[in-house]
């Protein structure tokens, strides 16, 4: 099949570049990754995202962005579909996306808390969120049962961040959820997902997080001595 010349513009640790990257591998799309710097954003690329975000797809140079809006048309440029076919259902399935990126924000709150009362707050926002996925979850392995979807593409970025989390918190923001549990790991293990980073993602990550002021880059730092001068710069 020809496809036209994709440029994905990433960074090496947004989750939301991470949902088109699953995307790409899942369709076999040819592309090119390009990855800046988004503490010095060039000016070429303020030019071609409007929000000053990544992912930004450029497609014979017209530049997509909003990591949905890449997923989409993805899906629709390529055979088959990582959508279900039933109208509502797909509609539920967007649902459950916008409600992946606004727990993704959660997790932005937890990470960045600045003492340990908006810690614990955040916490307990990410342990309902995750209650109201185990209610909402049929038969895993996948979000839709057996076919792996978009929807799975959205989440599978978000339960990463855990994989370097839960090392440092006493929080088992995952205990009594086997559902959740089920679909982390088989998430955890499809290829796809697990190509979606760069081989020192989970490095690359932590040492960004022990950089933050923040309640959780303090317990990194009383954790992993290696990170103590990093907090104190």
């Amino acid at each position: 099949m020809s496809y036209p010349k994709l440029n994905l513009v990433s960074h090496k640790l947004c989750p939301f570049v991470q949902r088109a990257r699953i995307v790409l591998a899942e369709k076999q799309i040819p592309h090119e990754i390009e990855y800046i710097d988004l503490s010095r954003k060039p000016g070429w690329f303020l030019r071609i995202s409007p929000l000053g975000k990544v992912p930004v797809l450029c497609v014979d140079g017209q530049p997509l962005f909003e990591s949905s809006v890449i997923a989409e048309f993805l899906d629709e440029i390529s055979p088959g579909s990582l959508h279900p076919d039933d109208a509502l259902l797909k509609a539920h399935n967007r649902s459950w996306i916008e409600f992946a990126s606004a727990t993704l924000a959660t997790v932005a709150s937890f990470y960045r808390a600045a003492d340990e009362q908006a810690f614990q707050h955040a916490t307990t926002s990410l342990r309902t969120r995750f209650e109201q996925l185990e209610a909402e979850l049929g038969k895993v392995p996948w979000f839709n049962g057996a076919e792996f979807s978009i929807v799975d593409a959205a989440f599978a970025p978000l339960f990463r961040y855990f994989e370097v989390f839960e090392p440092y918190v006493t929080k088992n923001f995952f205990e009594y959820l086997p559902k959740v549990n089920r679909w982390r790991a088989s998430l955890a293990a499809r290829a796809s997902v697990r190509n979606a980073v760069v081989d020192d993602y989970h490095e690359r990550l932590k040492l960004f997080l022990a950089g933050l002021d923040s309640e959780l880059s303090r317990l990194i730092a009383a954790s992993d001595k290696k990170f103590e001068t990093v907090v104190s710069k």
